[in-house]
């Protein structure tokens, strides 16, 4: 791998660097495999191993298109997009799976057509061991970009591993079809095409899936969620910490935002040091733009304890309630403010107000209930 580094002048300490070099591996390693197999089943007239040449040949595209992406993903932040164009990866992965997706097809519409229309197979053991040894390749070659994927946080890398991989599972069916034939004299070529194209597109199927979800937006990284409460809430001045949301724009970039709780009696300008400090903080540490929300909260005040418990008696009885956070009685209004975050198991949010504030209301008459329902992001 030395040799490659410095064959694509790419430094091996830079998520860049890895991706560059591991998505150059896979194209010059998928070239050549693909190149192999191909001419073997042209010669044996197998068209599982010529659909395995053809898949690996779409495998340099994917390669190609990991590369490219990560070029782009790459740019500096501009006025259309303040973000930066991190999540053109998460396109690339998408582009990956829909290819991965028509190869599969194509070779399933080829492997059916040959169920009708069979042709005679000329195949070897020489052949089969040359086949075999690409599959171990494949292999190799799969787990080595998985690894280096998960490494870089490259989601369109890890894809790329996850197909190369499958690629060596579909050989493994090619291998016995061939097998089969060589042994019993009984041509299974074109059944084999077929589970092998299926497999394809299951792989792309599982790949789009998961692509899709990272654009349509999934729940913040749950540890990184743990160690930004953790940084807040050793923060001196801020008393809790609730409703985190954490949006992902690409490796390493994030914005978010979380309400911080804080004594009633004490004034922003009081605890602004602290807090300007905890946001340069959680910046440079973990590469997060936090913004806060501010909640005004009375803890030691003896009704609010009271208040608290009773919320806490609800809570119990109530399975899809999580916890409960923000109290805060004003006394110029004797509004009492709470929120309660839920489970999305929770579908009758309107059942869940009622009862709460029925409740609530039995106990504390005079004060006017607002009630926050509220789920958890991260």
């Amino acid at each position: 791998m030395k040799f490659l580094y410095k064959l694509f002048r790419q430094d091996p300490n830079t998520r860049e660097g890895i991706i560059a070099t591991t998505s150059g591996l896979g194209i010059i390693v998928n070239l050549l495999v693909a190149s192999i197999k191909v001419i073997i089943g042209l010669l044996a007239s197998s068209i599982a191993i010529v659909s395995e040449g053809v898949n690996n040949a779409a495998d340099v595209m994917s390669s190609l298109l990991t590369l490219i992406g990560t070029k782009l993903a790459g740019k500096h932040p501009d006025e259309k997009h303040p973000f930066g164009y991190g999540r053109i990866e998460h396109l690339t992965g998408l582009v990956i799976s829909v290819i991965i997706i028509v190869t599969g097809v194509e070779m399933l519409i080829s492997s059916v057509k040959l169920v009708f229309n069979p042709e005679e197979i000329s195949i070897s053991y020489i052949t089969l061991a040359i086949v075999a040894v690409s599959a171990v390749i494949k292999f190799a070659l799969g787990a080595y970009t998985q690894k280096m994927g998960k490494k870089a946080d490259s989601s369109a890398l890890e894809a790329v591993g996850v197909d190369s991989k499958g690629d060596a599972y579909a050989s493994s069916i090619t291998i016995i079809s061939a097998l089969v034939f060589l042994i019993f004299h009984v041509s299974i070529d074109a059944y084999a095409g077929i589970i092998t194209s299926i497999l394809i597109i299951r792989a792309g199927s599982e790949i789009i899936k998961d692509t899709i979800g990272e654009i349509i937006g999934r729940p913040g990284e749950e540890e990184l969620a743990k160690q930004i409460y953790k940084e807040v809430k050793n923060t001196e001045g801020i008393l809790g910490a609730a409703d985190m949301m954490l949006h992902n724009y690409g490796p390493d970039r994030w914005s978010g935002s979380v309400n911080i709780e804080i004594d009633h009696d004490k004034t922003v300008g009081e605890v602004y040091q602290a807090i300007h400090e905890l946001q340069l903080r959680i910046m440079h540490e973990y590469h997060v733009t936090m913004v806060f929300g501010i909640y005004a909260v009375d803890n030691d005040h003896e009704e609010v304890k009271v208040i608290r418990k009773s919320i806490g008696t609800f809570v119990k009885d109530q399975a899809e309630v999580k916890s409960f956070h923000a109290i805060f009685l004003d006394p110029k209004t004797n509004y009492l403010y709470v929120d309660l975050v839920v489970t999305y198991k929770l579908r009758d949010w309107d059942r869940l107000e009622k009862d709460f504030k029925e409740y609530m209301s039995k106990l504390y008459p005079d004060n006017e209930i607002v009630l926050t329902i509220e789920t958890e992001f991260v």
